[in-house]
């Protein structure tokens, strides 16, 4: 008679093959955060320029010999138009060729990097060609309680993990999708008020109203924890672990908090926009800083995914039902002799 313990210890893996995995596994995640943040600089960040056509081609020159491919220069008719670019979200900032009063025109609330690397570009460009460095004003600043906009930046990750313990929760004290998919929907809307409180009141890290930022953050909670709850209806546990794993390994590093989709390795600042963190975070400062401008794609992002998780329960509720009906059906089937 084999020994019952022996068995089970035969079933486990070796340790070798699990120290190997967790190395694979730390590898991945160091990876994962540190590569986009290392690799960060401008890649066809959009820019505005204004002044003759001659000192702005000069400008273009120099942006280019400085960082190549780094910059996409906009030409406007004066300060007034690149101001309504910064504010319409069709640049980041902008330069004014004035000879007078030469300005640097940043928006430190549209990414804080990119308004330090636009100021201190300007002084270098005009330390090279013997010149006074010319003014900088922040066309639409971060709030005074957080002029770093840490809080904004911090916050992508608390919204990529509530999705993924709502789902992970659900999936395992909750029974019925029914029930699962109403929770999830309800977290949501929970969850965004709670996290848009305590980013605008308490932390004084968003402006705008509060109602429109808080849709966003429950809209991308819904987003992520209904598509989860999808996969794992339709994949099991291996589902829900995909679809976690590619929230966030590849959702909030690639997301752009911290700088700008257009300063991450090329293409993936633009897969990152197509994931819910990324959308996201765009979409919040758009409504907090801007008046919406530029919310349209990320919204629909948003919302695409929003009824992908939907169709994805569906498809799990059906499929749980034929589940249900064939063993039923060959039950009451009659035995024939």
């Amino acid at each position: 008679m084999s020994d019952p313990t022996v068995a089970e210890e035969s079933r486990r893996p070796p340790v070798v093959a699990v120290v190997t995995l967790l190395t694979a596994l730390l590898t991945v995640l160091l990876i994962a955060f540190a590569w986009p943040a290392a690799r960060s600089e401008p890649r066809d960040l959009p820019i505005a320029v204004s002044g003759p056509q001659l000192a702005v081609a000069q400008v273009q020159g120099g942006l280019e010999q400085a960082m190549p491919g780094g910059f996409e220069v906009t030409a406007v008719q004066d300060r007034a138009a690149a101001v309504k670019a910064i504010e319409n979200r069709d640049v980041y900032g902008a330069i004014v060729l004035d000879p007078q009063n030469p300005e640097v025109l940043t928006a430190s609330a549209g990414g804080p990097a990119v308004a330090q690397i636009l100021t201190q570009l300007s002084s270098r460009l005009a330390a090279q060609n013997q010149e006074a460095a010319p003014k900088v004003t922040d066309v639409v600043p971060l709030p005074q309680d957080d002029p770093r906009g840490a809080g904004l930046a911090a916050g992508a990750l608390p919204l990529v993990l509530g999705g993924i313990i709502a789902a992970a929760a659900l999936t395992q004290l909750v029974k019925g999708g029914s029930r699962r998919m109403a929770g999830a929907v309800t977290f949501a809307v929970t969850g965004g008020l709670a996290l848009t409180a305590v980013l605008q009141y308490w932390l004084g890290s968003l402006e705008g109203t509060y109602w429109v930022n808080a849709s966003v953050i429950a809209l991308s909670i819904g987003a992520i924890s209904l598509t989860l709850l999808g996969l794992e209806w339709l994949f099991g546990r291996v589902g829900l672990a995909v679809g976690a794993a590619t929230m966030m390994l590849l959702g909030n590093p690639l997301s752009g908090l911290t700088s700008a989709p257009e300063m991450l390795p090329s293409g993936w600042g633009a897969l990152g926009q197509l994931l819910p963190p990324g959308a996201a975070g765009t979409a919040l400062r758009s409504v907090s800083f801007f008046d919406g401008a530029g919310s349209a794609g990320p919204f629909l992002v948003l919302t695409c995914w929003f009824v992908a998780g939907l169709v994805l329960c569906g498809l799990g509720a059906m499929r749980s039902r034929t589940r249900r009906v064939v063993p039923a059906r060959h039950e009451a089937s009659p035995v024939t002799v």
